[in-house]
């Protein structure tokens, strides 16, 4: 198994001010702790329940640009793009110059969005959970198109390029991995199945059905399922003074067992380092093998 650090909340002691070096001592720290991914949400207001609205929260991909500056091995994502705050052609272009600049290191995280107040906040676009999945397969043949030979233009429902020229090309071969969060029955995994290199799937008690009907999606569209890699968000619990680490090895453990291959996820209290040794120490090497 191999695990990814989610940072979800920059709203630490020194506010502002201090935020960079923490940044940086977080990024560094994980990568030397054995963590493979570093990912941050694509929100533009802080989300229930990590916060209020008006907790710090920086911008998705300007923060993983940063970090591909500060970082030598780990990949980076954000955890998920909102498919309808940025053009398909843009987004493409956007993790494009992540690859390029972090040598290879970035992933395409993608969702349908949800998050109607902070939209209709700053303006962005929110259009019905229909159109939003419309767009979001669409973006992902505009991102297919536009990683390949093909820059010719492509017409869809509701975009349209006139030509998806796109270079440079990115480093990552054959491309940028892609993945899809969310466990969507009808919709998501369909999707996944279709177009994603990964799937990113709650962990919930429904996890092992939503596995299954993934599964569904592939044998209908002829995929193998094998090769789609299955990641699980959660909260690594650790408890204040790691009295909870051998119960969240278990926990890791079980997850390996139905074929959870990442596990990705937040720590509270993430800025003192604390929590990041801890997992360098205890949870990391248990689950190396698995």
């Amino acid at each position: 198994m191999r695990f990814g650090l989610h940072i979800p909340n920059f709203t630490w002691a020194g506010g502002p001010d201090a935020l960079r070096g923490r940044l940086v001592d977080i990024a560094s720290t994980a990568e030397n702790a054995g963590y493979d991914r570093i990912s941050v949400m694509d929100h533009v207001w802080q989300i229930a329940p990590l916060g209020p609205p008006e907790h710090e929260m920086l911008e998705a991909y300007t923060t993983l640009g940063f970090l591909a500056g500060q970082t030598q091995r780990v990949e980076l994502l954000a955890m998920v793009t909102a498919v309808v705050y940025r053009d398909p052609g843009l987004l493409a272009k956007a993790v494009t110059t992540l690859d390029v600049l972090s040598g290879g290191r970035a992933v395409l995280g993608i969702g349908a969005a949800w998050n109607e107040e902070e939209s209709r906040g700053l303006g962005l676009l929110f259009p019905s959970t229909k159109e939003r999945f419309e767009r979001l397969e669409e973006a992902l043949q505009i991102v297919l198109q536009m990683w390949s030979d093909d820059e010719g233009p492509y017409k869809g429902k509701h975009y349209q390029l006139a030509r998806t020229l796109n270079s440079p090309q990115p480093l990552s071969r054959p491309r940028p991995p892609i993945l899809i969060g969310g466990s969507g029955e009808r919709k998501t995994l369909r999707l996944v199945a279709q177009y994603a290199d990964s799937c990113n799937i709650f962990d919930t008690p429904e996890l092992p059905r939503k596995l299954d009907v993934l599964r569904e999606h592939c044998e209908r569209l002829g995929r193998d399922y094998d090769e789609i890699e299955k990641t699980a968000q959660l909260r690594f619990d650790l408890g204040p003074d790691g009295e909870h680490v051998d119960r969240l090895i278990d926990h890791l453990h079980e997850l390996a067992g139905l074929g959870i291959e990442v596990a990705h996820g937040g720590l509270k209290d993430v800025e003192s380092m604390r929590p990041l040794e801890l997992m360098a120490e205890r949870v990391i090497p248990a689950l190396k093998d698995s």
